[in-house]
């Protein structure tokens, strides 16, 4: 996968936005007001970073190298993902469930103004 595939793929689902809020290299994709993903853009191999919930990241930092304690974030919560050699679907598995868990974090209103829009 590269940058604009996954960057197609976050802004697809309902009421995500992006920004470059800290420099213009670092890619922060929302979910009404909070991130969900970072991607810099001038990493190379290309990286992100996705929340997840703690026994999974632990799992996933088991089975596979590429996958690490996000630099400058809760470790507990968010992986850095090194995406070379990494499975399409397990990129897109990631993607998904950190967008789902920040998804159920929002507020009953920002839930519902996003499913109604």
């Amino acid at each position: 996968m590269d940058a604009n595939e996954i960057l197609d793929y976050c802004l697809a689902k309902k009421g995500v936005t992006e920004s470059f809020p800290f420099d213009q290299e670092t890619l922060v994709i929302k979910v009404g007001t909070k991130m969900f993903l970072l991607m810099s853009l001038e990493r190379q191999p290309l990286g992100i970073s996705v929340k997840t919930d703690p026994e999974w990241s632990a799992e996933l930092r088991e089975q596979y190298f590429q996958i690490t304690g996000a630099f400058h974030m809760n470790k507990t919560h968010w992986n850095s993902v090194s995406i070379d050699g990494l499975k399409k679907e397990l990129i897109l598995k990631m993607i998904d469930h950190s967008y789902d868990l920040v998804f159920k974090s929002l507020t009953k209103k920002a839930k519902e103004e996003i499913l109604n829009s």
